[in-house]
């Protein structure tokens, strides 16, 4: 398993960029995921899904679908693709500090 160093904490990645160890996530290493997939600043509205991400992992062990997070945010697809742009389950999950989503390309 590949190793990346992330707001100066080393975690476990796989071939795709993707945490493999939930329990190594931080909210900075989330700040540092944000950026590297464009997104500059993270907001109130950010925080609402990634926080519900994290929460669907650690009773699901994995990560979320996007009709799981728009059900469970009461946010609409639109909302997070403005959130997230160009595949926010994928997005979202990546910066969560989750796997990939089953069903993303």
């Amino acid at each position: 398993m590949a190793t990346k160093t992330i707001a100066g904490k080393t975690v476990q990645v796989n071939d795709e960029g993707f945490m493999t160890n939930p329990n190594e996530w931080t909210k900075e290493i989330a700040i540092e995921l944000a950026k590297e997939e464009g997104i500059a600043e993270l907001t109130p509205a950010h925080w609402k899904v990634i926080e519900y991400c994290r929460q669907f992992g650690a009773n699901g062990g994995k990560a979320p679908t996007l009709r799981q997070i728009t059900t469970g945010t009461g946010l609409s697809t639109k909302d997070l693709f403005a959130l997230f742009p160009k595949g926010p389950a994928k997005k979202v999950a990546r910066i969560s500090g989750l796997g990939k989503p089953e069903g993303c390309v």
